[in-house]
């Protein structure tokens, strides 16, 4: 990612996040802000930090295991470093299309092919949107009055982003284990695009396709290959987004509450993860804190969802936003010196949650 570009992505989460915060709190008293969050209880923010820990932790386990079964000794410390570089990245790009490209390059710059850097990354992207997608439709099936509560603009929304990943997850399965389809398909959308004069380099366009299709078709025999992979790595992200969506509830407890159910505060922010995660918004800065608010009110009240709000977004995405591009800068300082290899340009792109908590 380029200096220029990290500028402009950094200036505008400063910019959304100036303008959410004049929304959130222009009718409330600094003192009276400041005396609600002084009522916090310490050790439930520590948990909420430690909950953000294993979110990043539990994708590094992920790219730890597959780097493994890819011939990779990757410590599980630098898988650890690429999570926080993803994390960073992904914030300030919009709809955290940029975060998998850096991942897959500072792993190139220590020895592991792009190709195996783009597979685990499409592998870890094909589970997380599995496991979102699954979450939304337990909450839906078991808790239909926690979609109800999102109110009508919400729930549009999340109608859209559950569109969205769902059709990026079935595009991702049918690329891997449908692959006559697959190309049949693409090759319809590219020729539309030539037709239209949005593609002008037929040529090169369709070579870009089919490598894109070769790394799908080697994840698919990946997955082959190692039947246990896919449950183990499903498993993971479970507790991944279990602990980030668990962020919110251990503020609820940091605010001396009680009487709402783990169920129904984890399951309400996992539909607002998933309404928002697919705007165009470097980190969903503003739709998130519009989210929680409208979404969170039944929970924490009028009176103190927006304090809740602060909180909240400060563990879960401004404190490790911060965290991570510390850590990306060590990451890219370790790794300077070292000649990186080939990027594949084209990931499939991730609804990262991560960034929309």
């Amino acid at each position: 990612m380029s200096r220029k570009k990290t500028l402009v992505g950094v200036g505008l989460i400063l910019a959304l996040m100036a303008l959410t915060g004049w929304m959130l709190f222009k009718d409330q008293p600094i003192t009276r802000l400041a005396q609600i969050l002084g009522r916090l209880r310490p050790g439930w923010l520590v948990l909420g930090l430690g909950l953000m820990l294993a979110f990043v932790g539990c994708e590094a386990l992920c790219s730890r295991l597959i780097l493994g079964r890819l011939g990779h000794r990757a410590p599980y410390r630098r898988c650890l470093g690429y999570s926080f570089v993803g994390f960073y990245v992904s914030s300030i790009t919009p709809s955290a299309t940029g975060g998998q490209p850096a991942q897959v390059y500072y792993m190139s710059r220590d020895g592991i092919p792009a190709a195996h850097g783009a597979l685990n990354m499409m592998l870890i992207a094909v589970c997380y949107q599995v496991v979102v997608m699954g979450y939304a439709l337990a909450i839906a099936l078991l808790r239909f009055d926690l979609v109800t509560n999102l109110g009508a603009g919400l729930g549009l929304l999340l109608l859209f982003g559950a569109a969205v990943n769902g059709v990026l997850t079935a595009g991702m399965l049918c690329l891997m284990f449908l692959p006559g389809a697959a190309r049949r398909l693409t090759g319809g959308v590219l020729s539309l695009l030539v037709r239209v004069r949005l593609v002008r380099d037929e040529a090169a366009a369709r070579d870009k396709l089919e490598k894109q299709l070769a790394e799908y078709r080697r994840g698919a025999d990946c997955v082959r290959q190692n039947p246990g992979l896919v449950p183990v790595l499903l498993g993971i992200t479970f507790c991944q987004l279990t602990a980030q969506f668990a962020v919110p509830l251990v503020v609820y407890h940091a605010f001396g509450l009680s009487g709402s159910g783990a169920v129904a505060i984890i399951g309400t922010q996992a539909l607002v993860t998933l309404a928002v995660a697919s705007l165009p918004l470097p980190g969903a800065v503003g739709a998130s804190e519009g989210g929680f608010v409208t979404a969170m009110k039944l929970f924490f009240g009028a009176g103190l969802v927006a304090p809740a709000v602060l909180v909240s977004r400060g563990i879960s995405f401004y404190a490790f936003l911060l965290l991570s591009a510390g850590v990306t800068l060590l990451v890219h300082l370790r790794t300077r010196s070292r000649r990186p290899g080939p990027v594949l340009p084209h990931l499939p792109k991730r609804a990262r949650g991560q960034v929309a908590a």
